[in-house]
C-alpha cells in the first residue's frame, strides 16, 4: 500500500506534463533533477540510450541528452550537435559552449560543479540533441568491442538509424524543422550524415524526417582547403609572419614541402630554412585562438622533456571562471595536419606518441569529468556504468577517414535545396576561416549577398558573404575554434536569425 502511495505524485507529475506539454517521450528518459543545480529547469530535458540494431547490449548503445527549447518546443527546429576529434563526447558543446548551463568550477578539488542557467544556450530557440558518437564515445557503449571499429561512412549510417529510431520515440517532434549540427571533425560527420537523412527521406524511410539544413563550425572539409593553402595566408594575413616570408614561402615551397610542426626533410634547403622561420614565429601563440595569452608550465619549462610541439605545450589562458585553454588538446584534427584517407590517428593516442610519462601539459577537463564520472550524476541522466569512465575524447575506437573530401557532399546538398551555414572564429589557426571561406568560394555559386559586416548587440560581431542554393559564409570577429565558448552572445544571435530565416 505504501508503494502505491509513492508512486501516486509521479504518475500525476506525469500525466500533468504530457497534458501541459504534449509530450510522448520514452517512459524513464525524463530528466527531474541534475546534481550541482540546485534552481528550476527552464524546458524540459530527457536523456538515455538507443540501440540501433537490435541486439541489446552487444549492439550499439548510443546516449543521447535532448533539452526541449524554452521557448515554443512544438514548434523551434530540433537541432543535433556533434562535437569532433573524431572521437569526443558531444558533451563538450554541453557543458563548455551552448548547453543550458554554465558549469562553476568547485572550490575543492574532486568536488563537484555548480550549475547555473546559461543566458546564451542555443535551448533558448531550439530543441537540442546533444549526442555521443560514433559508439565508443563518450557514454555510449557496446559489450562487443568490434563494434568499436567504424569510420565516417559507418558512423554517418548509424547516426540516421539513432535519428530514425529516436523520432520514434519522440513522435511529437517529427513535424519540427530538423537541423544537423557541429563543429572541427562533425565538419566531416555532418555532410556525410545529412546526405544519408536525405537519402533516407527519399527513399520514404519512415518516420520522415523533416530536414531543412546543416550548420559546420570551424570544420574539416577538404586537404587541400584545410591545409597550408588556408594556414599561410592567415598567419600572414594576422601579421605574424612578415610579407618576405611570405613571399619566400610562396616562390620556394611546394604542397609536398610542409610538414607539422617539424622540419620537411623531403624540401629544399631554402624552403626548410623558411619553415623554421615561421615555426619559430608562431611557436608561442594559442594555437586554438591567437588573441588568448598563452599558459606557461613551469615544471615543463624546468625539465624540458616535453616532445609536444611548441604550439600545443604553451595553450591559452585566459580571464574567464573556466578557462579555455584548459579544454583545448583535442578539440581539433592535428595542427597544419589536414585528415587524409585512412586510418586516423586518435587524440588520445596521438598525446601519448607526444608526451612524456608526466602527461600532456595545459589539459585539463576536470570540471566535466568529474561530473560526468559521479555517480549521482550518471544516476540522474539514466547513464550506464556499462560505458565505464566518460573522457572528452575516446581512444576505444578504431576510425577510418573513408568519405573523401566534403566539397561534392556540400554541392549535392545545397543542389537538393537544404540550407548551410558556415562559421568560422577568424583567429582560430588550428582550422583557419581562410580556407572555410575558400573551399565556400570554390563551389562556384553565385554571390546573392557581398562581402558585409553582420552585428550582434550593436557591434560589429564579424562577416558574411552568401551565395546561390542557400549557402552562407560567415566569421565571428574574435573568436576562436569552439565559436560558442568564445562568442556566447554573438553565436546565440547568428543562430537565432539563420534558423528563423532572418537576415544575419
Amino acid at each position: 500500500m505504501g508503494n502505491h502511495k509513492l508512486l501516486l505524485p509521479l504518475c500525476i507529475f506525469v500525466l500533468v506534463h504530457f497534458i501541459i506539454f504534449g509530450e510522448s517521450a520514452p517512459q524513464g528518459a525524463l530528466i527531474t533533477h541534475l546534481p550541482g543545480f540546485s534552481g528550476k529547469f527552464l524546458s524540459h530535458h530527457y536523456s538515455g540510450y538507443i540501440n540501433i540494431d537490435g541486439k541489446g547490449e552487444n549492439g550499439k548503445n548510443l546516449f543521447y541528452y535532448f533539452v526541449s527549447s524554452e521557448r515554443n518546443p512544438r514548434k523551434d527546429p530540433v537541432v543535433l550537435w556533434l562535437n569532433g576529434g573524431p572521437g569526443c563526447s558531444s558533451f563538450d558543446g554541453f557543458v563548455y559552449e551552448h548547453g543550458p548551463f554554465n558549469f562553476e568550477a568547485a572550490k575543492t578539488k574532486g568536488s563537484l560543479p555548480i550549475l547555473h542557467h546559461n543566458p546564451y544556450s542555443w535551448s533558448k530557440v531550439s530543441n537540442i540533441i546533444y549526442l555521443d558518437s560514433p559508439t565508443g564515445v563518450g557514454l555510449s557503449y557496446s559489450q562487443n568491442s568490434s563494434q568499436y571499429i567504424t569510420g565516417d561512412l559507418q558512423t554517418a549510417y548509424d547516426t540516421h538509424d539513432f535519428l530514425l529510431k529516436w523520432f520514434e520515440q519522440f513522435p511529437e517532434f517529427q513535424a519540427n524543422p530538423f537541423y544537423i549540427s557541429g563543429e572541427s571533425y562533425a565538419g566531416i560527420y555532418v555532410p556525410t550524415l545529412a546526405l544519408e537523412v536525405a537519402k533516407g527521406i527519399r527513399r520514404r524511410k519512415k518516420p520522415v524526417i523533416n530536414l531543412k539544413g546543416y550548420i559546420v563550425g570551424n570544420g574539416v572539409t577538404d586537404p587541400k582547403f584545410d591545409g597550408d593553402s588556408a594556414f599561410y595566408p592567415f598567419v600572414h594575413g594576422m601579421g605574424l609572419i612578415s610579407d618576405s616570408i611570405y613571399e619566400s614561402v610562396q616562390a620556394s615551397c611546394k604542397e609536398t614541402d610542409y610538414n607539422f610542426e617539424s622540419d620537411s626533410e623531403g624540401s629544399s634547403s631554402t624552403c626548410s630554412k623558411i619553415l623554421n622561420k615561421i615555426s619559430r614565429a608562431i611557436e608561442g601563440l594559442n594555437v586554438y585562438n591567437i588573441l588568448e595569452p598563452c599558459y606557461h608550465n613551469p615544471d615543463e619549462e624546468r625539465n624540458g622533456s616535453s616532445k609536444l610541439p611548441m604550439s600545443f605545450q604553451k595553450l591559452g589562458k585566459t580571464e574567464r571562471p573556466l578557462a579555455v585553454r584548459k579544454r583545448m588538446f583535442g578539440r581539433a584534427w592535428p595542427f597544419r595536419a589536414p585528415v587524409r584517407d585512412g586510418p586516423v590517428t586518435l587524440w588520445p593516442q596521438l598525446m601519448a606518441q607526444m608526451s612524456h610519462s608526466s602527461g600532456v601539459p595545459c589539459v585539463s577537463d576536470e570540471v566535466a569529468t568529474t561530473w560526468l564520472n559521479s555517480n549521482e550524476v550518471r544516476k540522474a541522466i539514466h547513464a550506464s556504468r556499462e560505458a565505464g569512465n566518460w573522457d572528452l575524447c575516446s581512444d576505444k575506437i578504431i576510425f577510418e577517414h573513408d568519405a573523401g573530401s566534403m566539397i561534392p557532399y556540400h554541392k549535392n546538398l545545397t543542389k537538393l535545396g537544404y540550407r548551410a551555414l558556415i562559421f568560422s572564429g577568424d583567429h582560430d589557426m588550428c582550422v583557419p576561416f581562410t580556407g572555410s571561406e575558400a573551399w565556400t568560394r570554390s563551389l562556384g555559386y553565385k554571390i546573392v549577398d557581398e562581402w558585409r559586416p553582420w552585428n550582434s548587440n550593436d557591434q560589429v560581431a564579424g562577416y558574411l558573404q552568401a551565395y546561390e542554393n542557400n549557402l552562407t559564409f560567415i566569421t565571428i570577429k574574435g573568436a576562436g575554434h569552439t565559436v560558442p565558448e568564445y562568442k556566447p552572445r554573438e553565436a546565440l544571435d547568428f543562430y537565432r536569425r539563420w534558423l528563423e530565416g532572418e537576415s544575419i
